[in-house]
């Protein structure tokens, strides 16, 4: 299914931009917040990137929930 798949690849996405090397939204953070160290930005990512995970494996398992609504309006 063409919308689960996208739907999918956005929270990969969306997963990668605060998890190391790339982890850009954690950088621009470390920029703006210049008197936080990297370490404690990153510790602070941490129950995200977990929820993000937790997500990406239930949506995988269970593809209906993604599906649920676009099939109710067919």
């Amino acid at each position: 299914d063409g919308v689960w798949f996208g739907i999918i690849v956005i929270i990969m996405i969306s997963i990668g931009t605060i998890t190391p090397p790339v982890g850009i939204c954690v950088y621009v953070t470390a920029g703006v917040a210049k008197d936080v160290p990297l370490g404690t930005i990153f510790k602070g990512a941490v129950p995200f990137w977990v929820a993000k995970i937790i997500l990406a494996i239930l949506l995988t398992i269970f593809p209906e929930i993604v599906t649920f609504l676009p099939r109710l309006m067919k």
